[in-house]
């Protein structure tokens, strides 16, 4: 029987040999499924075979899906077909499992008789990540190997685990080193000389039961929201409950429900919008300026941050501060930085040796900046100190070399304009701590070079961040909307909610925490210190809460000073909402002669969630965001906007422009210069289209 492309059959003797060959992570396509059903089949007809290998060519055995399926009507034979053929063969089946076994490709390993693993292997089930669950089979075989508690560990997490703690809890019999078609050939040889025979994991007895209330109640409290979580859960419980064959309809059950969820949606987009945003047309076959040496001028918080994310990624530091004593300060900045990546295992001991030794250079001056590739601006957030420091820049730094500022918000055209060298600028916005979170704004003013844009891509990519393209505009993409998420929240408190009401609905939302107890961890200054620099340009139209900046002039600073929005004790736990914060929120009200009224939670996070889609609509019709994929990986990654809803405006079209803008422009009644419609908005509704059209066209 004629074998598809990517699955290739050879024989050893007694042993069938099956490889995978679809470069570059042997992806589950249609063509690999009939593939492997077809290699079965021979390996049951071939006279004299008693046993198959299933191993994979190339770094891995099988990655998971192929995402050029994803949204696509099924293609048979489907994956449960496959690992159910492979389980039901009386030829003994080995597979060899190597580099990452994910999703698909474990289930298929949970399907054969026996799995070897090699050292280095990684393997989980991470399905929930896609807003579903193991579909073929992973739900009702894994417990039977490792039990309830951690098949619920690792699939309502989906994370990855490595070869030895799979071969500790039971899903590999054995972890070895060697190339993956001779282990395998090796192995089975070895079964057969032991006299083993077949055993299918559906033949096991059912895993003993747990405490299911329990679980749920912690699988909820971690999934803040996603359903995928618990409804794996569910589909665990049957594997103790029911039948294999009833368990496996059971899952498959809740498999097709998840799939046509809006979370599974959200989470698709969020999958491929996160690949798409730092893929830009324009940067295409252009190489980047090199940047193995970089700089970080500043070495507060920040700095120190950006300097250990480039340390942890190999590259070479040079750290600039004004004194030797401020420098050494830095220094111990970013050692506290790279212990705390050593014990999460993101380095190892000789990496943080080398990173602190012969990697970091500390200077306090701008001369040491002269054989640097890229350097970036990391001082305080204030334009006149910027511009002092490009001064310097621009008379110290090589030709060629990349300028960057780390601003939150300050005019990168400003900025590029006192050098002589634009083309050399760019903005890198990290988000603190910025050697932990991913996001990364490639800030691009209108004189930089196609080279530098690439640069800052390329940078990115090699410290591990997510970039996304922004426009020059004050706050960029991420804090722009940040600042309407805050306006509406306290729109709202002044309207009759508390801030503990606005936390609970935003975290009901799915944010891991709400903007008043975010306000306090940050530090009430900082968002202070935004509105006075915005004040002079605030248009008189616009109504702005006072409460925030008079509970600032109270000294109520947030966890720092012990009290903020709530109050906190020694060890900084929060308590019960700040009296002071309530008196002055109610004196507010009077004043504005407000009255009063009750918020539902899903009203208060409709109404926050449709103020930051209204703004990023704006923001896209202005260019600082060149697609509505690009705004919510930004929200995502950078600001904790829920990954199952998918960003602010797949959000809006799961809910519905049209019904969007019509709430809207009820709240515009009230308040018609903040609620003012986005154009883009009515324009998408006029015409019947939605954010996910812009995606594929973007605005010219």
């Amino acid at each position: 029987m004629a074998l598809s492309h990517p699955v290739r059959y050879e024989r050893q003797g007694a042993i069938a040999l099956v490889s995978i060959v679809n470069p570059p992570v042997n992806a589950l396509s249609q063509s690999v499924r009939l593939g492997l059903m077809d290699a079965m089949d021979r390996a049951e007809a071939d006279k004299g075979v008693v046993a198959v290998v299933l191993f994979g060519t190339g770094p891995n055995f099988i990655a998971g899906a192929d995402i050029s399926e994803f949204g696509q009507p099924p293609r048979m034979p489907s994956l449960p077909e496959v690992c159910n053929r492979i389980e039901a063969s009386d030829l003994l089946v080995v597979s060899v499992l190597h580099g990452v076994t994910l999703g698909g490709g474990l289930e298929i390993a949970l399907s054969t008789d026996y799995r070897v693993a090699l050292a280095g292997a990684q393997v989980g089930l991470p399905e929930v990540a896609l807003g579903l669950i193991p579909g073929a089979g992973g739900t009702q075989r894994l417990p039977r190997l490792v039990g309830v508690d951690a098949a619920l560990d690792l699939i309502c997490t989906g994370r990855r685990i490595s070869g030895s703690k799979a071969e500790a809890l039971g899903i590999v019999d054995h972890v070895t080193t060697g190339a993956p078609r001779d282990i395998g050939l090796s192995y089975a040889n070895d079964l057969l000389g032991r006299n083993q025979t077949v055993r299918p994991v559906s033949a096991l007895a059912p895993p003993e039961s747990t405490n299911w209330e329990a679980a749920e109640r912690k699988i909820n409290h971690r999934a803040r929201g996603q359903i995928a979580p618990v409804t794996a859960l569910r589909a665990i419980r049957a594997s103790v409950e029911l039948p294999f064959e009833q368990g496996l309809a059971e899952e498959r059950r809740h498999f097709e429900d998840l799939m046509q969820s809006d979370q599974r949606q959200a989470m698709v987009h969020a999958f491929f919008a996160q690949r798409k945003a730092s893929n830009l047309p324009e940067l295409k076959g252009l190489a980047p300026r090199e940047f193995e040496k970089v700089a970080v001028v500043g070495g507060g918080l920040m700095g120190a941050g950006i300097a250990s994310s480039a340390l942890m990624a190999g590259l070479t530091v040079t750290v600039v501060e004004t004194s030797e004593g401020a420098a050494e300060t830095a220094r111990d900045r970013i050692a506290q930085n790279l212990e705390g990546a050593v014990r999460r295992g993101k380095m190892t001991s000789s990496e943080y040796e080398l990173a602190l030794g012969e990697n970091l250079e500390l200077a306090s001056h701008f001369g040491a900046l002269s054989d640097c590739d890229l350097v970036i601006e990391a001082v305080f957030e204030d334009l006149a100190v910027k511009k002092v420091v490009f001064e310097h820049l621009d008379t110290h730094c090589k030709p060629g070399a990349v300028l960057a500022t780390n601003t939150s918000y300050l005019d990168v055209e400003e900025l590029a304009g006192i050098t002589k060298r634009p083309q050399d600028v760019l903005g890198l916005h990290f988000f603190s701590p910025a050697h932990v979170m991913k996001l990364l704004e490639v800030v691009v003013p209108q004189a930089t070079a196609p080279d530098v844009v690439a640069t800052g891509f390329a940078f990115a990519k090699r410290l591990g961040k997510h970039a996304v393209r922004a426009g020059v505009g004050d706050g960029f993409i991420g804090n722009r909307i940040l600042g309407a998420y805050r306006a509406a929240a306290d729109q709202i408190v002044v309207a009759g909610a508390s801030p503990l009401d606005v936390d609970r609905a935003m975290e009901g939302f799915g944010f891991a925490m709400g903007p008043y107890a975010v306000a306090d961890m940050a530090g009430l200054d900082i968002g202070r210190a935004a509105r006075k620099r915005l004040a002079a340009l605030r248009d008189p139209r616009a109504r702005t809460a006072s409460f925030p900046d008079r509970l600032c002039e109270a000294g109520h600073l947030g966890r720092k000073t012990g009290a903020g929005y709530y109050q906190y004790d020694a060890e900084a736990r929060q308590g019960d909402l700040n009296p002071k914060a309530l008196e002055l929120i109610n004196a507010e009200r009077e004043y504005s002669k407000v009255q009063s009224q009750d918020f539902p939670a899903e009203q208060i996070a409709y109404r926050i969630a449709a103020a930051m889609v209204n703004e990023a609509a704006k923001v896209i019709d202005e260019g600082v965001a060149r697609r509505p994929l690009d705004v919510d990986v930004v929200m995502m990654a950078g600001y904790g906007f829920p990954r199952y809803r998918g960003g602010p405006c797949k959000w809006a079209d799961l809910r519905g422009l049209r019904a969007l803008l019509s709430e809207i422009e009820t709240y515009a009644e009230n308040d018609p210069f903040f609620w003012q419609p986005a154009e883009l908005l009515q324009r998408l509704v006029a015409e019947g289209r939605n954010f996910d059209d812009l995606n594929e066209t973007p605005l010219t």
